[in-house]
């Protein structure tokens, strides 16, 4: 079997920046085993399984399909910079001219749309709760230290824990933190915690260009230690900062060695679009 393939880095303009995705077209159904060996495979920290909805849909043409995506050990309920490089591989690899494409998923129906030369991602907008519970000390400790923490939230709908640090930091405080996201799987009893940011507060107005807020983010319960630029998180940061800032408009960086910008805007409907540049940077076929 021959199944065409391809990595993107998603989030960035440029190649070997970003957050690498890789991306499949099935022609056909997929055996259910073979999703999760395909990603084991491609080993990177998500892998898209584009799906035909019917036997008449043409990836050329259609503006509707199934979206899968896969970490190397399961399967996983949102992911924006794969959602964003499958999006590409349709515009730009398949040459689809529809304004705007629909994926069906598991977190219900998401779209992406072209404007310039960025994806735009219509993404459920996530609210982070504050937290005291003590339950999520040790996981505070193993991720900053014992660095100052402003705020602790939680985002039931993600599974993820936020961590903020304080306004006394800087962005190179938070890209030289070192944290061993292999301990929070010990640390973590509670069963409630898939996935952990730690976001520090930007300045809007640096040189040469202002960013609103930073973060990192750890998922080792899915397999992937750091993630290098995250969509999905964006949709509870953004809720986050929207919130302290009093902004809907925003710029952001992750603070991964590779590094990626997103831009967000919040809609009046609770959702919200995260916008990013890609880069397409090997073209394939995996054969099995």
């Amino acid at each position: 079997m021959q199944l065409p393939v391809f990595t993107v880095d998603a989030f960035t303009g440029h190649a070997f920046s970003g957050n690498p995705a890789a991306v499949c077209l099935l022609e056909n159904e997929l055996k259910e085993d073979l999703h999760q060996k395909i990603a084991i495979e491609m080993n990177l920290s998500e892998t898209a399984f584009i799906r035909k909805l019917h036997s008449t849909d043409d990836f050329t043409k259609s503006s509707c399909f199934g979206l899968r995506w896969f970490t190397p050990t399961s399967e996983v309920p949102l992911c924006g910079h794969a959602t964003l490089a499958a999006a590409a591989v349709l515009f730009h690899i398949q040459k689809n001219p529809n304004s705007v494409l629909t994926f069906v998923t598991l977190s219900g129906d998401l779209k992406a749309r072209q404007v310039e030369d960025r994806i735009v991602l219509d993404l459920p907008l996530y609210l982070a709760y504050p937290q005291v519970s003590e339950n999520f000390t040790q996981e505070n400790y193993i991720a900053v230290g014992d660095m100052t923490v402003q705020d602790v939230r939680y985002s039931p709908d993600t599974n993820n824990l936020l961590v903020r640090l304080s306004d006394a930091y800087q962005r190179s405080d938070l890209e030289e933190l070192q944290v061993r996201a292999q301990n929070f799987l010990s640390a973590e009893k509670t069963g409630k915690v898939k996935g952990l940011i730690v976001t520090l507060k930007g300045d809007a107005s640096g040189k040469p260009k202002g960013y609103d807020f930073y973060s990192r983010y750890f998922a080792p319960w899915y397999g992937v230690l750091e993630d290098p630029v995250t969509g999905s998180t964006h949709a509870v940061l953004g809720s986050y900062w929207s919130e302290q800032l009093g902004k809907k408009e925003m710029l952001a960086f992750q603070c991964s060695r590779r590094g990626g910008e997103l831009k967000i805007s919040l809609r009046d409907d609770g959702r919200v679009d995260i916008a990013g540049q890609f880069a397409i940077v090997i073209k394939g076929n995996l054969n099995f």
